[in-house]
């Protein structure tokens, strides 16, 4: 565990997971590494095993997984610093973490990645769109796009008004919700993207991935989407896992060699 200052100075706890052979951040000098944001929003990242976290270090990646302003186990304060901060505050502390890591010298900034699931998907791809000089590639699972399309898809839900008001509103915040959503700005992205989609995501529906891609090719950008079938919004359904982490380690191959 440690933690970093964001630009604001609120301080931002974080983890790191090291590939074998660093025994402790202080041995970790220029490694290729991934940023990890949780997904929630509003929930938090504890020590503990993490699959995705394990399997990325063990094939040879520092990790850093932060818990960002809106992030639960802080107090509400900390949670409420997160509302209507999506793609703005929240995704600044994730940036903030990433240039700590160069900053320090424990990380490589030639070889940064930024990944995750959820709104860690929708992270992943906000950095690329605000960031592009900062990460070498993204990769999102069951990522949201398109803010809209996620109010919008909360009528159908009893308490959908709770994404209205941590996210935005529909009408009154339809420009703020825009500029914050990857889809639109698929033109800015200019690293390759790994788009994973579980096919009945019932939290994130596919099509944000779908949509997201579709984009990425008309704007020229360079987009691959792996579609699982029968797949739940936690990979947890037969093989979507293992699936999703050949994807994964055959993009990063590539990644690399780019």
């Amino acid at each position: 565990a440690t933690s970093y200052k964001a630009r604001d100075g609120l301080s931002i706890p974080a983890f790191i997971t090291l590939p074998p052979g660093v025994p402790n951040l202080e041995s970790a000098r220029k490694l290729p590494f991934m940023v990890l944001p949780h997904g929630g929003p509003n929930a938090r990242d504890y020590v503990g095993f993490d699959w995705l976290a394990q399997y990325l270090a063990h094939n040879g990646y520092g990790v850093l997984q932060m818990n960002f302003r809106g992030s639960t186990g802080y107090g509400q304060e900390f949670v409420d610093a997160g509302n209507r901060q999506w793609g703005q505050a929240m995704q600044d502390d994730i940036t903030d973490g990433a240039q700590w890591l160069i900053k320090e010298g424990y990380a490589d900034d030639s070889q940064m990645v930024i990944i995750g699931a959820s709104y860690g998907g929708y992270a992943a791809l906000m950095g690329a769109v605000k960031t592009p000089d900062l990460f070498s590639c993204a990769i999102a699972i069951n990522g949201v796009s398109s803010l809209p399309q996620v109010i919008e898809d909360a009528r159908d839900y009893v308490d959908g008004r709770y994404r209205t008001n941590h996210i935005g509103h529909l009408w009154r915040d339809r420009t703020m919700l825009r500029e914050n959503s990857p889809r639109f700005h698929a033109e800015k992205i200019s690293v390759p993207v790994l788009l994973i989609a579980s096919e009945d995501d019932r939290v994130v529906p596919a099509s944000h991935s779908r949509r997201m891609h579709n984009a990425l090719k008309r704007a020229g950008g360079q987009s691959e989407l792996i579609e699982l079938p029968e797949g739940n919004h936690f990979l947890s359904v037969g093989n979507n896992r293992i699936t999703a982490l050949r994807a994964i380690g055959g993009f990063m191959d590539n990644c690399r060699r780019n």
